[in-house]
């Protein structure tokens, strides 16, 4: 049933309620009954009296639906953990041995995570108990998943992070030729990067992280998981900082 289907049917039905005390429906004998439209005439003028039922009863479905949209979110936050914080194959900044983990899921040409990057890596730079977990999430096209491709292979060097940076800083088309510009600099093997971006395993890679979005219900970028929350969409430092404490405190107290 859709929100305003069930927001209709949430009200027809508060208001039989508040009437069942001094009419009865579809009585056993039609004589003593109410006719539907007198029933439905009955209704419409409890609700234009009492407009204010309207407003509670969509705060009460709205109220319920984000309780059990929070509540998949944890189950599937919980049923993918280990490969959201411990999959070898993403790369990690910040404190690999960090207390609390920050996964992030961005497409190199997304500019919310263009913003957003200065903002997570001063995070780890200010907290040194903090695990970044890089996964790849392309969405924007064919330069979006080749930029992609290229970090993992940059990854299977040891260059990740310096050309993860240069990426996400860099404007314009993320083509072979603009990677391949930024490469070098940032101390990566070329010619291996060549060789090594059309491997299967770093496709597989992004497919699995892509995968891993869907079941946990990632639709855009960038969306993060800080602990049990996920946080969709770009956040500012003072947000991330927030979201960590909290997710240690949790951890710290794992009765609450």
């Amino acid at each position: 049933m859709s929100r305003s289907l069930a927001a209709v049917a949430a009200l027809v039905l508060a208001a039989l309620l508040a009437m069942s005390s001094v009419c009865v429906v579809q009585a056993a004998d039609p004589a003593q009954g109410l006719s539907r439209e007198a029933t439905e005439e009955i209704i419409r003028d409890y609700l234009l009296k009492n407009p204010e039922i309207v407003d509670q009863a969509l705060r009460i479905l709205d109220e319920r639906q984000r309780k059990a949209e929070k509540q998949e979110t944890m189950k599937a936050l919980a049923a993918h953990q280990e490969d959201l914080v411990s999959d070898p194959r993403s790369p990690v900044g910040g404190n690999p041995r960090g207390s609390v983990t920050v996964v992030e899921f961005f497409d190199f040409r997304c500019p919310h995570c263009k913003r957003a990057a200065p903002d997570v890596k001063k995070l780890a730079q200010e907290d040194s108990d903090v695990r970044i977990v890089y996964k790849q999430f392309p969405m924007l096209g064919p330069d979006s998943e080749l930029a992609a491709r290229a970090a993992l292979a940059a990854h299977a060097q040891g260059k990740y992070a310096a050309l993860h940076d240069a990426m996400l800083a860099a404007s314009g088309p993320l083509t072979m030729r603009a990677i391949l510009k930024l490469a070098g600099p940032a101390g990566v093997d070329v010619a291996k990067l060549q060789a090594d971006i059309e491997t299967p395993e770093i496709r597989a890679t992004i497919e699995r992280d892509r995968s891993l979005a869907e079941a946990i219900g990632i639709t855009g970028t960038p969306s993060f998981v800080i602990g049990s929350e996920l946080v969709p969409g770009r956040v500012d430092l003072a947000t991330l900082k927030a979201l960590v404490a909290e997710a240690r405190a949790k951890a710290a107290s794992p009765s609450r």
